[in-house]
């Protein structure tokens, strides 16, 4: 089973949405995780699958 980009995005941003409502002050951390994983699946396709 393959797991494509478009797929990863919706569910990242999902599950950040959550832990910034119950833990606002994980905001900054999450947005720059966040910003990581989609620029490293931007830079390599390949690694998403």
């Amino acid at each position: 089973m393959t797991v494509s980009t478009l797929a990863i995005t919706p569910l990242v941003a999902l599950v950040a949405g959550i832990l910034i409502l119950v833990m606002p002050r994980l905001l900054n951390y999450i947005v720059a995780l966040y910003l990581i994983i989609i620029g490293l699946l931007g830079l390599f396709p390949h690694l998403a699958g």
